[in-house]
């Protein structure tokens, strides 16, 4: 993501958007359903299944994990945060 920023910087993260390749590692852009719709967030995937993935969404709490659906950015249930 290219120059989002006010003075054009770019996005710090390298995001994957194909689903059909998702591998354990990759970073993805995710949504939560809920009140939380529409904030963008950042996880690594640490399972991907052939349904759904789980993500990891804070690289300082390795125990906090989402199940989220298998799609270019997948979503996660706002009960699970």
């Amino acid at each position: 993501m290219k120059g989002m920023g006010e003075s054009g910087e770019d996005c710090p993260f390298e995001f994957n958007f194909d689903p059909t390749t998702f591998k354990v590692g990759d970073v993805v852009s995710y949504r939560v359903t809920g009140s939380l719709e529409g904030f963008p967030f950042v996880g690594t995937l640490v399972e991907v299944h052939a349904d759904h993935v789980v993500i990891q969404g804070d690289p300082n709490d390795p125990g906090q994990l989402y199940r989220g659906t298998r799609e270019d950015r997948p979503v996660v249930e706002f009960e699970q945060i």
